[in-house]
């Protein structure tokens, strides 16, 4: 078994402006979908943004969101804190890795942008993309064809794991 694509998938700050396809599009959806869920509820929602205007916008309140203004299409992942409680945050996090590695598999480039715990960035955003009250933004997903290429690696550290015990 390959681990390949997993040690490949790293964080891509610089795109082209060749625009990612709709059907890249709705794999990288299906692959987010495919995530596990918590009682396979499944909180999440998706907002698919590829307006120029908008990626802009989100680079200007968001401190760490510089590249999205060279990539063409940003996903933000959405939660409904009603459907599962907190577990909302562990789904939508599987669901945005999954985002990255199906990004890596497509030969995107991708980088996680967060937002949940950070009050100001949800409300900023939240508000920017006209979410309802009641649901939670936990990231955002830059994606695009990559400018730059990064080698793969893995960074296993022998001193974090423990066996058995602490």
């Amino acid at each position: 078994m390959s681990l390949d694509l997993i040690f490949s998938r790293r964080s891509i700050r610089r795109f082209t402006n060749e625009p990612v396809g709709m059907a890249e599009e709705k794999q990288l959806l299906q692959a987010a979908m495919a995530a596990p869920s918590a009682n396979n509820f499944k909180p999440w929602h998706f907002i698919v943004i590829r307006k120029r205007e908008t990626l802009d916008r989100i680079a200007a309140v968001h401190p760490y969101a510089g590249m999205l203004k060279e990539a063409t299409l940003c996903l933000a992942v959405i939660g409904d804190p009603a459907v599962n409680g907190d577990y909302w945050i562990l789904d939508c996090a599987a669901a945005t890795q999954n985002i990255l590695l199906a990004a890596t598999a497509l030969d995107l480039g991708s980088c996680w942008l967060g937002v949940h715990p950070r009050e100001e960035r949800k409300r900023e955003i939240g508000e920017l993309l006209g979410m309802p009250d009641e649901m939670e933004i936990l990231s955002l997903v830059a994606i695009g064809h990559p400018a730059e290429l990064k080698q793969p690696r893995t960074q296993f550290d022998a001193e974090r794991v423990r066996q058995e015990t602490w």
